[in-house]
């Protein structure tokens, strides 16, 4: 079963990126990778965590685009389409810290109330990880890295470049924990 539902988020994740964002593809792809990673610290949590890899930014899809903000148009996606279980949902809602960025939105409140954080730090602390540490071509980097590039692409002052700047402390000491956690190296 729980094979078939990570066949099933590779299935969505592709059908919905592939083709009109193959970066974000390539990405996703990356990111699923880094997850495979982390098996060993996160245990049967671990199916959970590549399927919210899978998934995390499944919101950037052209038709699932409703709000503007990745997350919860991706989360409200999979729970809407296809009844995705809560936890696989709130993941991909809060990933990498995305509640800064709904509170630069003015979306906090919605995303709190729909997709409250979940209280395992770990699992979700291995999604940042994952997330922050891949490249938009789903290339292996460090966070610090990740971070400048995404500062470079949007620029400091837009809507995510504020919300990187916040999120940072945070994003580098998540990939400090799971590094701790598991001995993995960023690269």
């Amino acid at each position: 079963m729980s094979g078939e539902r990570t066949s099933w988020a590779r299935a969505v994740a592709e059908r919905e990126l592939a083709a009109p964002l193959p970066r974000r593809w390539a990405h996703t792809r990356g990111v699923a990778a880094r997850a495979v990673r982390l098996g060993g610290i996160l245990g049967r949590r671990s199916r959970l965590l590549v399927r919210a890899a899978l998934l995390h930014d499944v919101g950037y899809a052209p038709r699932l685009a409703v709000t503007g903000f990745h997350p919860l148009d991706g989360a409200r996606f999979l729970r809407d389409a296809h009844g995705a279980d809560g936890q696989l949902t709130r993941l991909v809602a809060n990933h990498s810290f995305a509640l800064l960025e709904a509170e630069e939105r003015g979306l906090r409140e919605v995303l709190e109330a729909e997709f409250p954080l979940l209280e395992d730090r770990l699992l979700a602390d291995a999604l940042v990880w994952c997330d922050m540490t891949t490249t938009p071509d789903g290339i292996p980097t460090t966070a610090e890295a990740r971070v400048a590039e995404i500062l470079g692409r949007y620029g400091a002052e837009s809507v995510v470049g504020r919300f990187i700047r916040r999120a940072s402390p945070e994003i580098f000491a998540a990939v400090a924990r799971v590094e701790a956690a598991s001995a993995v190296q960023p690269r």
